[in-house]
């Protein structure tokens, strides 16, 4: 082909990608569409919480543990007759190791009675002297009614004494992370170094209602018989909310009125304690108001359910070439109403994973981030067990991973 014919085809060329792009760079780009408008409310702070009368007070998350708001929260004080949930999940706690039984027959000491019964200043069940009951009957007398003497036989039964009753108190006190605890006896009445604070107690019902439902369940029954003594339920609160559920009220001169409440609305869930108040109604009114503020300005959200896949990771040397991480629980976070489009989920999981890989082994952890803080975080846990390969794929394998670390 001779230089001119090659030359008109140059310029031709030159000339159609000229006209193409002049045209296209007049045709109007797509405009993008526009962001939905964030609300308003979304970027202001969450207002303080209600004004408490009390000695100390916090309101905390169930999900996380973590504290929403609080006064004094960590100040070691008499806990009163909200000693007997620790009570509650000590028998819980040897009940699920087969320690005891809800059939055991518990018997209404001449000790228990004395120190604890009718003829005291404090609250008592009504079981008779000398005589035995079922221990879930023993039980609710203690949690419905508050009972000094029912809380002394239970101890009794489940460990011999009170004083070593008190010591497996301190025992899981201790494992469920309450650090400003340290119990002399399993009601409540003053003690010497008979101490806690509003945090642990807090954290001591989020550990009952997670680990021992059950037990947990018997906190929000308005009412007991024991013989011809009907007694109700002092926390005012199961009458007014119906999303109470519990836990415990308390008092004594020295304590004051303590109230321990609980309540869940949806997936949400919150615990409310208040100790130094200055009457039943006070502690009730305040643990309503603090509860009414959690759920108002804070939302939970179930970000991932337990046993279900979150990512899926390469394995070296296995039967079968990938692990599905998870979670052994679900994931529940409590963030400012507005702030969940906020939230970043991370991964990390270690780069090089190698069979065997057992089902539920920890594999890497999940963290979730809100406005650069975290949140929450998890384990990441195998799903599926990922069993050792022949000897030629893992001396392959031996091999590929050799070659992929130069």
């Amino acid at each position: 082909m001779n230089a001119p014919v090659l030359a008109k085809r140059a310029v031709l060329a030159a000339l159609t990608t000229f006209v193409v792009g002049f045209a296209l760079a007049q045709t109007p780009a797509t405009p993008p569409k526009p962001a939905a408008p964030r609300p308003l409310s979304a970027d202001l702070p969450v207002p303080p919480p209600p004004k408490i009368v009390g000695t100390a007070w916090v309101l905390m998350d169930a999900a996380s543990g973590n504290v929403l708001a609080g006064e004094n929260y960590d100040t070691q004080l008499e806990p009163a007759s909200i000693t007997k949930v620790m009570t509650s999940y000590v028998i819980a706690a040897e009940m699920a190791g087969g320690k005891v039984k809800d059939s055991d027959q518990v018997m209404m000491s001449e000790n228990a009675w004395r120190s604890g019964g009718a003829g005291t200043d404090g609250s008592y069940s009504g079981f008779e002297v000398n005589k035995t009951a079922p221990l879930l009957q023993m039980e609710k007398g203690m949690v419905v009614q508050s009972g000094n003497d029912a809380a002394i036989a239970l101890a009794e039964h489940v460990a011999g004494s009170t004083d070593a009753f008190a010591a497996l108190m301190n025992q899981y006190a201790a494992r469920i992370g309450m650090k400003n605890s340290h119990f002399v006896n399993p009601h409540g009445l003053p003690a010497e170094g008979h101490v806690s604070s509003a945090r642990d107690l807090a954290l001591l019902g989020r550990a009952l209602i997670n680990e021992f439902p059950v037990a947990y369940s018997y906190n929000k029954i308005k009412e007991f018989t024991v013989g011809p003594i009907t007694q109700p339920n002092r926390n005012l609160l199961l009458w007014r909310d119906s999303t109470v559920d519990g836990i415990k009220t308390g008092h004594t001169s020295g304590a004051g009125y303590c109230l321990m409440a609980s309540a869940k609305r949806g997936d949400q869930r919150l615990i409310s304690v208040v100790m130094g108040s200055t009457s039943e109604s006070q502690r009730a009114v305040d643990s309503q108001a603090l509860l009414n503020w959690g759920f108002r300005f804070y939302e939970t959200h179930k970000l991932f359910d337990a046993g279900k896949q979150v990512s899926q990771q390469k394995v070296w040397k296995g039967q079968v070439n990938e692990v599905q991480l998870g979670l052994a629980a679900p994931l529940l976070v409590t963030v400012p109403r507005g702030k969940y489009d906020r939230l970043k989920p991370m991964m990390d999981v270690p780069k090089t994973l190698v069979a065997p890989i057992t089902k539920g082994q920890k594999i890497g952890t999940v963290k979730v981030m809100l406005d650069g803080k975290l949140i929450a975080q998890r384990p990441l846990v195998a799903i599926n067990a990922i069993e050792t390969a022949g000897f030629f794929k893992r001396l392959w394998h031996e091999l590929l991973m050799w070659w992929q670390s130069e």
